[in-house]
C-alpha cells in the first residue's frame, strides 16, 4: 500500500526540460507516485513523444512546448492551461544548460544566454506559478541547483552564478510564498550521468577526479533524483521551506 504522505494522486506536475535527462527522469517519478505530468521542450516532437511513452507505460500526461527562456511563451503557456482548467500544484524548474570557458575569454552574450536559462526562467515560471497557486492556498516549487549552488569550480562561471542564484531564488520564494501555503525548495545534483555530462565521463582524467572525489566512488543515476523529486512535491515536505537537498553521493561533506 502505498503512503500517503508520498501519494501525488490528484496533483499536476509541471516539469521543465523534461522530454529528456534529469527531468525525464523527474517526471517519470512523480507520474509513478500519482501525478499528472505537463512535459515540456523546446521541440514539440520530441515532447509529444515523450508523452506518448509516459501514456503507454500508463501514466497521465500532456503536452507543454514551449522555450523557458521567453517570457512571453511562458504567459502564453499558463494562459492556456488556465483556459483548459488545468492547475499546476506542482513546478519543477529543471530546464538548465552549461558552458565551458575560462572567464577572460567569456562572452558577455554567452554568459547571459546561461543566466536566462538556469535562473531568469526559473524566476519568470516561478512567478507565474505562484500567482495561481497563491490563489488557490497550495502548491510546491521545486527549482533544481547543482553542487556549484554551494562550491565553484573553473571554467563554469555562468552556470556557478545561475546555480548559486537558484538557491538564493528558492529562499526568496519561500520568504514571500510560505505563508500562502507554498513550498519552494531545491535539489542540487552531483555529477550525474547525463547527455550535458558525456564528455566529461568519457574523458579518464575527469572520470577518475569525480570517482576520487565522491565518496560513493560513481557518477549519479537520473533516477537517483526522484526520491528528493517526490519528498518535496509530496505532503510529507509540508513544513520544509526554502531548502536545498544535496544529491551528490557525499561529495560536499568532505575535504
Amino acid at each position: 500500500m502505498s503512503n500517503p504522505l508520498f501519494d501525488l494522486t490528484g496533483r499536476t506536475a509541471l516539469v521543465t526540460g523534461s522530454s529528456r535527462g534529469l527531468g525525464r527522469a523527474m517526471a517519470e517519478g512523480l507520474a509513478k507516485a500519482g501525478a499528472k505530468v505537463l512535459v515540456n521542450g523546446t521541440d514539440p516532437a520530441r515532447v509529444a513523444m515523450a508523452v506518448e511513452e509516459f501514456r503507454a507505460a500508463g501514466h497521465q500526461a500532456d503536452a507543454v512546448a514551449f522555450n523557458v527562456t521567453s517570457e512571453a511563451e511562458v504567459v502564453s503557456a499558463f494562459e492556456a492551461l488556465d483556459a483548459a482548467g488545468t492547475a499546476v500544484d506542482i513546478l519543477v524548474n529543471n530546464a538548465g544548460i552549461q558552458f565551458r570557458k575560462p572567464m577572460v575569454e567569456l562572452e558577455t552574450a554567452d554568459w547571459q544566454r546561461v543566466l536566462d536559462t538556469n535562473l531568469t526562467s526559473a524566476f519568470v515560471i516561478g512567478r507565474e506559478a505562484a500567482k495561481r497557486m497563491i490563489a488557490r492556498g497550495y502548491g510546491k516549487i521545486i527549482n533544481i541547483g547543482s553542487l556549484t549552488s554551494a562550491l565553484a569550480r573553473a571554467t563554469v562561471a555562468p552556470y556557478t552564478v545561475s546555480k548559486g542564484g537558484i538557491k538564493l531564488l528558492t529562499q526568496a520564494m519561500a520568504a514571500e510564498w510560505a505563508a500562502s501555503g507554498i513550498q519552494a525548495n531545491a535539489i542540487g545534483p552531483g555529477y550525474m550521468i547525463t547527455d550535458m555530462n558525456q564528455a566529461l565521463i568519457d574523458n579518464p582524467e575527469f572520470d577518475a577526479w569525480v570517482k576520487g572525489r565522491t565518496p560513493a566512488k560513481r557518477w549519479g543515476k537520473p533516477e537517483e533524483l526522484i526520491g528528493a523529486a517526490v519528498f518535496l512535491a509530496s505532503p510529507a515536505s509540508d513544513y520544509v521551506n526554502g531548502q536545498i537537498i544535496y544529491v551528490d553521493g557525499g561529495m560536499l561533506a568532505v575535504l
